[in-house]
């Protein structure tokens, strides 16, 4: 009977093994990827897979820094910083996938799997980056540097390990690392929560309905057709529904002649998380705003902007509040000569009202039309996405020599996404990109760049790029296809230029590879948006959907003419948001909040922001820098937009736009190689200069 006992014992020890086996086999993420490319399996990745690829993630990882640390050799540059530079590859494999189709397809089980992975991944970050023995061997390389007959990107990655390790506090006492990790935990599942709220307020929690025909008078028949498809989607047959999010919510502000539903909608965008209800994100952020002035203070900052800024091209805070103070004297007062023009067609029209921040895109349009004769209804049906689309490829083709072709060969996450392969003028293989066009009630809102697999360079072989380009753009209604407005054509323009950069980036090393000051990150994707409004490549891909008619000389004039139009309201609404963000984490830790609206009029009143205009992102939805990585950094888009309209200017000089001795420089110093020295430094390689801001004040037509 007793050994009867054990060979059921060891029958079952046996069987949970070969279970366990099993399980391990079947997660995608525990073996190599066996698709075209080696792209992730979606069709094959579950949810369950995620969490035990994290925890298996995280065990791996902290073999491999043991292993660094146990090390009885004297640290050098290869068993330490190399070592540690390709440590935790199980964890970029899964995070790369879980954090991406989060942020497209997020249901209540990923949220759930996001609540247990964020507290998990902090503590296993702050572990690292505390570990008094792994930075012991970090800094002895960062010590010997000069005399170790290491090459300059060698060095250079070196410094910003031994950096990083610094500002995650690997210098504190004990018991200000654990204050420390503490703080983090915290930010972590704050910034989840932000990110919650703000996802069901966008997708879910307002809609404006329409029942009566007469509520759509004014708006373009394209737009009234994408309303009755999203009525029908929501279970609405007969009726009309418009959301928040941008495709549905900006045509609505402009055409709409109901003034008083274009201030419910416009109400219900800038009242998210600010409902007094389960999703109020107002405590949300001064807790984080506080945490963020504490964990500086700890790391020997006074505030949470002097700490992130301190990286960046900028250095201090207060260089970024004087660049956005130059903007904002000229930008604010050409907004209010737009308002005067925007009234004064309101009192013509014998309206007994002062405009408000809602009217202001019904009335823009109508200005656009009186100063240009220019209506955007017009445009639109030239700008076919899939001609758009084809269209920024030939851009790159011209400028790189590079080829895209769709490929139906590579499982997708979501039966939306195109998937092209991206080629070399040689015909060599440089990666993949996937398109992501239109909104889900499941996807973010905005539009982004990500990737789910990064260029390194190991032992001359190149490791090919996944870039994916995310947005959310109109969809097709009838028997129309999907027709962008110029905005969006430039997104897509700018996005694709943050895919360029992930295709061409090339390295050895994943700390430095690509990676930039978060005030240069722009560049490459503005620059982009350059190309988009040049007469030669309008008359490329503007083509009206139904004739097939190459856009006309004067639409493209009219364009153009209008360049400069509402760049008033434009600039004013995004450095206005760039200032609350500086206000937020230019808090020091012994400054309280009590109230986050009263502390954003104030930040709002303080630079004269007039009533008509709000800024682009309020508090409650400022997503950028509450649940993104732009806190102290917002204002790095018009920072940047310095750069790319001193790049471009090189180009309008040269007198050819596609000049290709300056595209073969761009792409070596300001897109591939860009992680191998300073910001400035790679940017004055290309330019031979620094930039002035006088190319962007006459780009916006501010001087």
């Amino acid at each position: 009977m007793k050994h009867l006992c054990f060979l059921l014992i060891a029958l079952t020890i046996m069987i949970n093994s070969c279970q366990n086996k099993t399980v391990e086999e079947q997660n995608p993420f525990f073996v190599d990827y066996d698709t075209e490319f080696k792209a992730p399996p979606f069709d094959l990745i579950k949810e369950s897979h995620y969490l035990p690829a994290f925890k298996k993630g995280v065990e791996e990882q902290n073999k491999e820094i043991e292993a660094i640390v146990k090390n009885m050799q004297a640290p050098d540059f290869k068993n330490t910083i190399v070592a540690f530079d390709k440590s935790g590859e199980l964890l970029t494999k899964v995070g790369s996938v879980f954090y991406n189709i989060k942020e497209t397809d997020n249901n209540d089980e990923l949220q759930s799997i996001a609540r247990e992975v964020a507290p998990l991944m902090t503590k296993h970050r702050d572990n690292i980056s505390m570990n008094m023995e792994l930075f012991k061997r970090v800094k002895s390389v960062y010590d010997q540097r000069e005399t170790l007959d290491l090459n300059l990107s060698q060095i250079r990655v070196v410094e910003k390990y031994y950096n990083d390790f610094v500002r995650n506090g690997a210098e504190l006492s004990t018991e200000d690392q654990e204050k420390l990790k503490k703080l983090n935990a915290k930010l972590a599942l704050l910034q989840l929560k932000f990110g919650e709220n703000q996802l069901a307020e966008t997708n879910e929690n307002f809609q404006l309905i329409i029942d009566k025909e007469e509520d759509l008078a004014g708006l373009p028949e394209g737009v009234i057709e994408a309303a009755a498809l999203t009525a029908r989607q929501n279970g609405e047959e007969g009726k009309w529904m418009f959301t928040l999010q941008k495709p549905s919510l900006i045509p609505f502000l402009q055409y709409a002649d109901n003034r008083a539903l274009r201030e419910k909608i416009y109400r219900g965008y800038f009242m998210r998380g600010n409902n007094n209800d389960e999703f109020d994100n107002k405590e949300i952020a001064i807790q984080m705003a506080s945490i963020r002035a504490d964990r500086a203070k700890l790391l020997g900052y006074d505030t949470h902007a002097g700490y992130v800024i301190d990286e960046n091209m900028a250095k201090t805070p207060d260089k970024v509040y004087d660049f956005l103070n130059q903007l904002w004297v000229p930008a604010l007062d050409k907004s209010k000569t737009e308002l005067k023009e925007m009234q004064a067609i309101i009192n013509a029209e014998g309206g007994d009202f002062e405009l408000k921040s809602w009217d202001w895109w019904y009335y823009s349009e109508k200005l656009r039309k009186a100063k240009y004769d220019l209506d955007e209804a017009q445009i639109i049906p030239y700008f076919q996405l899939s001609n758009v689309r084809d269209g920024m490829f030939w851009v790159a083709n011209q400028l790189y020599g590079v080829t895209f072709s769709s490929t139906d060969n590579v499982p997708l996450y979501n039966d939306e996404v195109e998937v092209f392969e991206v080629k070399e003028a040689d015909g060599a293989h440089l990666g993949l990109l996937y398109l992501d066009y239109h909104p889900r009630n499941s996807k973010g809102p905005g539009a982004w760049c990500t990737g789910f697999r990064e260029s390194i360079t190991c032992d001359g072989v190149k490791t090919a790029p996944l870039v994916s380009i995310v947005c959310n753009f109109t969809k097709p209604t009838g028997d129309a296809p999907a027709l962008l407005n110029f905005d969006e054509v430039s997104t897509l323009f700018h996005e694709f230029g943050h895919a360029l950069h992930g295709l061409f980036t090339t390295g050895e090393y994943k700390r430095t590879a690509g990676v930039v000051p978060q005030d240069y990150v722009e560049l490459p994707s503005q620059i982009m948006e350059n190309w988009a409004a040049e007469p030669e490549v309008l008359k490329h891909f503007a083509k009206h959907y139904k004739t097939g008619e190459i856009i006309p000389d004067e639409l493209i004039q009219k364009i153009q003419s209008s360049g400069h139009f509402n760049q008033g309201f434009a600039t004013v609404e995004y450095l206005a948001a760039s200032i609350l963000d500086m206000d937020w984490h230019s808090l020091s830790a012994a400054q309280e909040v009590d109230d986050a609206l009263l502390f954003e009029k104030e930040s709002m009143d303080r630079i004269g922001l007039i009533d008509e205009i709000i800024p682009r992102y309020r508090t409650t939805y400022f997503g950028h820098i509450f649940d993104g990585g732009y806190a102290a950094g917002y204002y790095v888009y018009i920072w940047a937009e310095v750069l790319d309209a001193d790049a471009f200017d090189a180009f309008k000089q040269s007198g050819d736009i596609f000049n290709p001795e300056l595209a073969a420089k761009f792409r070596k110093h300001c897109l591939s190689e860009c992680g191998e020295d300073e910001g400035m430094v790679q940017y004055m390689k290309f330019r031979g200069q620094e930039p002035t801001v006088d190319a962007l004040l006459s780009k916006r037509g501010l001087n």
